[in-house]
Formats: structure tokens, C-alpha cells, sequence
């Protein structure tokens, strides 16, 4: 695809999918959901780690709302038919990926974020549940993540009031993975792309799948899964591969998948 609205490129072994249109801080239109959605299944083929970040000071505006279509537009078909693919193609991704929020992150665009499997940001950036203030709710799943990885009266509070919720505080909430200095983003970001690329792919990918399905499982059944995973990893080239590399005492060259 000729991308118009984002860019693609390989660091390391990692796919780096930039949102490309710094002129309306990245906000989301039709177009870029598209590319977007091709991009993730195009790099989770040939990639072994995946990064979503945003181009000039912001990660994403969320929704496009410049768009004159917007005001005619049938909100639930847009989320099931548009954002739901999308959503579901970097949840469900086979290898790691890392929302790198460069900058303010609000409305579907902090959801954006969180649906990857790690975030990480700068520490000037803000994430902003802004739906309320345009009388809408929270879509692009965050009434999915916003419960589970802050809790219910942090997730309302966000919702209801819909206050920007800084990088730092985001960090303490669990909502994110970490907030770096300014300065050090874009190195950091890079550096913990690589070694996710340089790892166990299949581990990843079966550690993701263990921790996701905790949620509905009973303890026994996750134990079940937990045996059932790991049988599979111990299996692995990587396995083997990264104990004779702790018996020596060397880097392990993993295959990933």
C-alpha cells in the first residue's frame, strides 16, 4: 500500500509505524485507520516487534472531527466496522508492540495506545478520556482497558470528568508501562523495541495469550493453561537455546517464531 497518512519503516528488526499528519496532531480520519490496519497485519508478518508512535509534538488527537462527513456519520458503524479491526489487529498481535506516545494521546487516540502490549511516553505527554466533552463515551475500548489497568474509580473519574491525566500520574495508575525524560524518548523507545525484536517471539506471544485469558479463568484452569503454554515453549529452539546460552554465559540468539 502507498501509504498517505502514516509511515512505515524497519529499526532493528522492529516495524515502526508512525501516525503522519502533524498538521491536525495526528488525528484519526478513515484513511488513516485503513493504513493503519494494513500496516499492523503487514509488519506482524515481517517484523518481530511492532511500535506505534505519532510525528511532530503530539501521539494522536483521537477522531478527526474536522472531517464534514463526521457530523453524518453513523458512529457505530465506524467503531464496529473501522475501529474494531484495527483494535483487535494490535491486541491480537503475535508479536510484542509498543505504543510510543511522543506526545498528548486524547480520545480515541490514548485508547489507540492502550491497546498496545506495552506504552511508553514522554514525560510531557497527557492522555485525555475527552469523549464527555463533546457528549459522547469512551470508545476504541477504553471502557475495556481504562478497568482493568486502573480500577473502577479512577476509570470513572476519567470518563466523567475528563481531566488530562499526565505521564507520571499514568505511570502511578498502571495505566502505562513508563514515562521517560524528554531528552531520552526516542533512544528509549528504540532500545526497548530492539529487545523485544531480538527475543523470544513465541514466548511473548504465549505469555500475552496466559495473562489475557487470566481475566475470565479460574485458578485451576489457569494453571491448566499455564502447563499447556509452557509445554509448548519447552519444546522451542529458543528453550533450548536460552539455557545452553545462561550455561555459558553469553547473549542467546533467539528465532523468535
Amino acid at each position: 500500500m502507498d501509504y498517505q497518512t502514516i509511515q512505515l519503516t524497519e529499526d532493528d528488526g522492529s516495524a515502526v509505524i508512525t501516525l503522519n499528519r502533524p498538521e491536525v496532531k495526528n488525528a484519526l480520519n478513515a484513511q488513516m485507520r485503513a493504513e493503519l490496519l494494513h500496516a499492523v497485519k503487514a509488519s506482524e508478518k515481517s517484523a518481530r516487534a511492532i511500535v506505534i508512535t505519532g510525528s511532530g509534538d503530539a501521539f494522536c488527537s483521537g477522531q478527526d472531527l474536522s472531517n464534514k462527513s463526521v457530523n453524518n456519520a453513523n458512529l457505530e458503524r465506524v467503531l464496529r466496522d473501522e475501529y474494531v479491526p484495527l483494535l483487535r489487529a494490535i491486541y491480537d498481535c503475535a508479536v510484542p508492540t509498543i505504543s510510543a506516545v511522543n506526545g498528548p494521546a486524547a480520545g480515541a487516540g490514548a485508547n489507540l495506545a492502550l491497546a498496545a502490549d506495552v506504552v511508553i511516553a514522554t514525560e510531557s505527554a497527557v492522555f485525555l478520556q475527552a469523549f464527555t466533552r463533546i457528549g459522547l463515551i469512551p470508545d476504541a475500548g477504553g471502557t475495556y482497558w481504562l478497568p482493568r489497568q486502573v480500577g473502577f474509580a479512577r476509570a470513572m473519574g476519567a470518563a466523567l470528568f475528563a481531566e488530562p491525566v499526565s505521564a507520571k500520574q499514568a505511570v502511578e495508575w498502571g495505566m502505562i508501562w513508563e514515562a521517560v525524560p524528554d531528552a531520552e524518548f526516542d533512544a528509549h523507545w528504540r532500545a526497548r523495541a530492539a529487545k523485544l525484536a531480538s527475543g523470544p517471539t513465541m514466548a511473548y506471544g504465549y505469555a500475552k495469550q496466559a495473562i489475557r485469558e487470566s481475566y475470565g479463568n479460574s485458578l485451576d484452569k489457569q494453571l491448566l493453561l499455564e502447563a499447556r503454554l509452557q509445554g509448548k515453549c519447552g519444546k522451542s529452539r529458543d528453550f533450548r537455546e536460552g539455557v545452553l546460552a545462561f550455561l555459558e554465559k553469553r547473549p542467546a540468539d533467539y528465532e523468535g517464531r
